[in-house]
């Protein structure tokens, strides 16, 4: 990478301060504090003061689960050299592990492609307006994104040096695993990298020869991503007496109710993250408005009497937040059961392909300043204009990965398909389909784009040989690309 920055100074220089200038434009016009960034900033506070990993609740400290460790960590300690409730300096910092991404970016193009697509695949991250817009924003994206690619970076060096002789690269799987760590300790559902690159040395194990390097670099990786989550495990059982590895999927501490029935509810029929700004998120808390729900989520005119009920019941709990009793949360249990054996397929198939289509498709301006319904253009001209450009964005870096993929020009490809597929079939499951949660794909993405929209030159004629004596990509070499 060095030699490479060497040779396109000028480039690089102009591309991190257009990188740069992006990110500050976003600290400048749209920074965004939202609720969950409150809740890590206040376990963050009294970690920082009093030494408890807790919430503050009516002014006492109450030991918490709900978060994991690592972005409360981060705050903290930002917190410690600038002082407390500073998140303006937790943005800034993020703006320069984004930045860092970009070059994270630029390395990986380098060692599956070429030179001058790893300067495209180093642009369209920089240039990138949905990793950009989380930066101003105190949640795990940021940090989420750098050490996923940075995972896949040492996965790759990993990877080229399992059928070395002198050695089989033990300490990029170790760096590959404490990135994963790292990752894990942000958010639970990083724990899919590790699925995936596990999944893609299985697979290696029955088509090469060097199975015992296979495996110690599988053991090895997993022992390492998988180790500090130890501590954090019996802090768990000590404080709360539960099993509890990672955090809770609701967000909910022990003994803390669970609206089970209305969420197997609301995936007999949400699809699109305008649906969980408007009803999802309302629960517990706010009024319901029978309005605000979709013609799918009724499959008969006696449902929509059943579930007006159910709204009117819920809105007169009201006094002053509302809240889902056990009784009422059993109701919509029974009719999501209902919904669900009228139709099994449509909620078992196509509904979760259709949240993940709308993750990686919808306009992502749930950060910013914005309409949710971005289709309304009578309503609001402007802002509709700005989700049609943004959704076009958007479908351009998706469209160009996948043709990209289809032409089959990076090598190791299947590594990153196998972690994507793996990620959705996760993302498939949820209740709340939030496009931020496809963010983390986003620098292969850009290495996938880089391959569609830049040929290799003439001069550029060999791969470097460390890759394609590898175990990347045996076809993509003897293709020539």
């Amino acid at each position: 990478m060095r030699q490479l920055v060497r040779h396109h100074l000028v480039f690089f220089v102009a591309a991190t301060g257009a990188a740069f200038a992006l990110r500050l434009l976003f600290l400048w016009k749209f920074r965004f504090v939202a609720g969950d960034s409150f809740i890590y900033g206040d376990i963050a506070k009294n970690w920082l003061q009093h030494g408890a990993f807790a919430m503050t609740e009516d002014g006492a400290l109450v030991p918490t689960y709900i978060r994991l460790p690592g972005y409360p960590a981060f705050i903290a300690l930002i917190w410690k050299i600038v002082g407390p409730e500073h998140y303006n300096a937790v943005m800034v910092v993020q703006m320069f592990f984004d930045v860092g991404t970009c070059y994270v970016v630029a390395v990986l193009a380098r060692l599956l492609l070429w030179d001058r697509a790893a300067l495209i695949a180093f642009l369209l991250y920089a240039l990138n307006p949905f990793a950009a817009n989380y930066v101003a924003t105190p949640l795990t994206e940021t940090l989420a994104i750098f050490l996923s690619a940075l995972a896949l970076l040492f996965a790759v060096k990993g990877l080229q040096q399992l059928q070395n002789r002198n050695g089989w690269g033990a300490h990029w799987w170790i760096f590959c695993g404490l990135a994963i760590a790292a990752g894990i300790l942000l958010r639970p559902d990083a724990g899919i990298l590790l699925a995936g690159i596990g999944g893609y040395l299985l697979l290696l194990l029955f088509r090469r020869p060097y199975r015992r390097r296979i495996v110690a670099a599988g053991i090895l990786l997993a022992t390492v991503a998988l180790a500090p989550l130890v501590p954090w495990t019996l802090r768990n059982w000590r404080v709360f007496h539960v099993f509890e590895p990672l955090a809770p999927r609701y967000a909910n501490n022990p003994g803390e109710f669970v609206p089970a029935g209305f969420n197997r509810w609301i995936k007999t029929w949400l699809v699109d993250y305008v649906s969980v700004d408007d009803i999802f998120w309302h629960v517990p808390g706010d009024p319901l408005d029978i309005r605000k729900l979709p013609p799918r989520a009724f499959d008969s005119a006696e449902q929509r009497t059943v579930t007006e009920g159910l709204f009117s019941e819920y809105n007169a709990t009201c006094d002053p937040f509302c809240r889902m009793t056990p009784e009422l949360d059993a109701q919509f249990a029974a009719l999501a059961a209902e919904r669900i054996r009228h139709s099994p397929l449509r909620y078992y198939l196509w509904l979760p392909l259709a949240r993940v289509a709308g993750m990686w498709l919808r306009p992502r301006t749930e950060a910013l300043p914005l309409d949710s319904h971005w289709w309304r253009f009578r309503w609001d001209l402007k802002d509709a204009l700005i989700g049609v450009l943004l959704g076009a964005i958007n479908l351009a870096y998706v469209l160009a990965a996948l043709i990209g993929i289809l032409r089959r020009r990076v090598a190791g490809a299947g590594l990153f398909v196998l972690w994507i597929v793996l990620r959705c079939a996760l993302l498939a499951t949820l209740e709340n389909p939030e496009p931020r949660y496809t963010l983390e794909c986003f620098p292969v993405v850009c290495v996938f784009a880089a391959a569609t929209l830049f040929r290799k030159a003439s001069a550029e004629t060999q791969q470097p040989a460390s890759l394609c004596n590898g175990l990347l990509n045996a076809d993509y070499c003897s293709n020539g690309g």
